[in-house]
């Protein structure tokens, strides 16, 4: 039985601006859904919080977020699009990929909706370490799309020691 993935390959390759457009475009609405729980935090709660001095002004993260997701999509669509050269390591990556993106979902439910910063700090590292997967499964089909990655993984490890820092303070 052919896969999603599989399905929509050769979109991927006969309308490349077209899947491009839909792979970002995807990424950036689930990587927005976080946002329903970064609301439930800042009622108040997150603004209470102490912060570490390496703390951003809260307007920074919106446009980070929407840059980081458009890098994804891009790497994401990179893959994709190699479905019927590598098909086995095309599934591990988008596979991988799915895993991870649970995983930055579960830090904004964790942080914001939970309210639990040192549970967010476990999720974090889980997120870290599913990107460093993500960056080799993807190296195995494109390098560039490893590479598009780079900037998240260093988000993320900001946000990692951002996190760390509100979890000492608070």
């Amino acid at each position: 039985m052919p896969t999603v993935a599989s399905r929509l390959g050769p979109l991927a390759r006969e309308r490349p601006l077209t899947s491009l457009g839909l792979a970002i475009l995807a990424v950036e609405i689930v990587g927005a859904s976080g946002a329903v729980f970064t609301a439930q935090g800042m009622d108040g709660w997150y603004a209470a919080l102490a912060q570490p001095a390496i703390a951003p002004p809260s307007w920074v993260f919106a446009p980070v977020w929407t840059g980081l997701f458009a890098l994804m999509g891009t790497a994401l669509w990179l893959v994709w699009r190699q479905g019927p050269k590598a098909p086995a390591a095309v599934a591990l990556g988008l596979g991988v990929f799915g895993v991870h993106m649970v995983a930055n979902l579960a830090w904004s439910a964790v942080f914001f909706g939970l309210r639990a910063i040192g549970g967010a700090l476990v999720v974090i590292g889980v997120l870290w370490l599913l990107i460093v997967a993500t960056m080799g499964a993807f190296a195995r089909v494109d390098r560039r799309a490893s590479l598009l990655l780079v900037p998240y993984l260093a988000w993320v490890s900001f946000a990692a020691l951002l996190n760390y820092g509100f979890w000492r303070l608070n």
